[in-house]
């Protein structure tokens, strides 16, 4: 009987899964591994990332328990531990999805073509994007450098396909030398993680509540109040995405039915939504076509602008909510309690680091990595030279937000403001959102005055971008 060793990844799913669906189909027996790598290269995933992925493991393990297997862990050197298992299990064939991290990609060519050498066919699927990197290209067959023409192109390619059904599995192939789920340490070693399972519920039933609620609730409405950070006016599909829990396949395919059960004129537009997710293609466009983005500038230009120098203790202060600018600490505030961030809050933290503070933006990129249950390599790379103004697409480079007009726009009651600065919740709105115009409220509160201020370093930031060559 032929086996075949299904290697999952960041594809943590039964249904709309083709490389799982395709060794179910073609093979007597399945293996389905996860190898957690001991060295993973410079951008090992962070701590709330592990988190998420060791709940994630544990709800695939269960669902394949259910189906009478299981999922077999081991961790090292995934081409050293994929022989060991071939040999061991008599495997034939080996399948996986596709991962587009620049050293993702060379770390499967390499093991594809070392299992080819010896004989074993090796199968890579998409699982994780509408298009491959490679497939969505300019008319002079160069990748895209801008949004709006990549998703123009993009859009007209995609229909609402049905997504692949769980399979049947024909036969489980027993495999000795697995390791307990704890053994691959993935948890904190201290207890800091509360917030996060207090927010959510990591595996593929998790992602599909979480699509259903949007389906219902909010997709309608999702063109204005997805710039509301205290509504649930987004999916937060955005870590069940990255652990592959559900693909953009099943999101879009799902919006699309119930969009059509119900009467034209109560329809719901999905655009600006499918829009959003086409962001997150082009952000792997860009990685796979541009590899050296997650540390170097996507616009050479920017090598000489003038950042500041590091400066620890102002960093700090970022991290930990302490700046003095209520929306950019509610924000940082929710990301270390939940491991997450509302996306316009997103970019006003990271304008407020990057611009504000003069502070290189891979200061940014290197805490959002480690704190988003969602870090994406891709798209944090995008969404941080984004901001910081050399990345792109991003025009204009020198758009600097203004924390407390964006407080008053989009949080205009101050509910975002109240949940995550608890010691200013009292305060009159006016307070609320500049609380330094009262010394006795911050005397009595503990809330710190401003770091800087607004409108002069907002002034430094424009000087800095406007010695750039031209």
């Amino acid at each position: 009987m032929s086996t075949a060793l299904v290697l999952f990844r960041r594809d943590l799913r039964l249904t709309d899964n083709p490389a799982w669906s395709a060794a179910c189909a073609e093979h007597a027996q399945v293996l389905p591994v996860f190898i957690h790598p001991d060295d993973d290269g410079p951008w090992t995933a962070g701590a709330a990332s592990r988190w998420w992925l060791h709940h994630s493991l544990a709800a695939l393990d269960q669902e394949l328990r259910h189906t009478g297997g299981a999922l077999h862990l081991r961790r090292g050197e995934p081409l050293r531990v994929l022989r060991e298992l071939i040999a061991q299990s008599e495997v034939s064939a080996v399948y996986w999805n596709r991962l587009y991290e620049p050293a993702t990609v060379a770390r499967d060519t390499q093991i594809k073509s070392v299992l080819q050498e010896s004989g074993i066919a090796v199968h890579s699927h998409n699982a994780a994007l509408w298009c491959e990197p490679w497939q969505i290209s300019t008319q002079q067959s160069q990748p895209y450098k801008v949004f709006t023409p990549y998703w123009r192109n993009l859009r007209q390619q995609l229909q609402p396909t049905a997504p692949l059904p769980a399979p049947s599995v024909p036969g489980w192939q027993p495999c000795s030398g697995g390791l307990a789920l704890a053994a691959l340490e993935l948890l904190p070693r201290i207890s800091w993680a509360g917030g996060l399972a207090e927010s959510w519920q990591p595996g593929e039933a998790g992602a599909h509540e979480l699509l259903d609620i949007f389906a219902d609730d909010a997709v309608g409405d999702y063109a204005h109040a997805r710039d509301l950070p205290a509504r649930h006016g987004t999916s937060r599909l955005s870590p069940h995405l990255h652990f592959g829990e559900i693909s953009p396949r099943q999101i879009h395919f799902e919006l699309c039915r119930r969009a059509e059960a119900v009467d034209a004129k109560r329809r719901p537009d999905i655009e600006p939504y499918l829009r959003e997710l086409g962001w997150r293609e082009f952000a792997h466009h860009l990685l796979f076509h541009f590899p050296h983005t997650p540390t170097d500038n996507f616009n050479p230009r920017f090598n000489s602008f003038s950042w500041a120098a590091a400066d620890e203790a102002l960093i700090e202060r970022w991290q930990r909510g302490r700046t003095g600018i209520p929306l950019v600490d509610a924000g940082m505030r929710e990301l270390w309690h939940t491991g997450w961030m509302h996306n316009r809050v997103r970019m006003i933290v990271g304008s407020f680091l990057t611009k504000n503070l003069r502070q290189h933006w891979q200061h940014g990129a290197r805490w959002f990595w480690d704190t988003l249950v969602d870090a994406d390599l891709a798209n944090n790379t995008l969404g941080w030279q984004w901001i910081a103004g050399c990345g792109a697409d991003a025009a204009p480079y020198f758009r600097v937000f203004n924390p407390l007009t964006q407080a008053k726009r989009f949080d205009p009651e101050g509910a975002y403001l109240r949940r995550w600065l608890p010691e200013l919740s009292d305060a009159p709105l006016a307070l609320l959102q500049e609380p330094w115009k009262d010394q006795a409220l911050l005397r009595r509160s503990g809330y710190p005055a401003p770091m800087v201020e607004l409108g002069l370093s907002r002034q430094q930031a424009l000087d800095a971008y406007g010695a750039l060559p031209r």
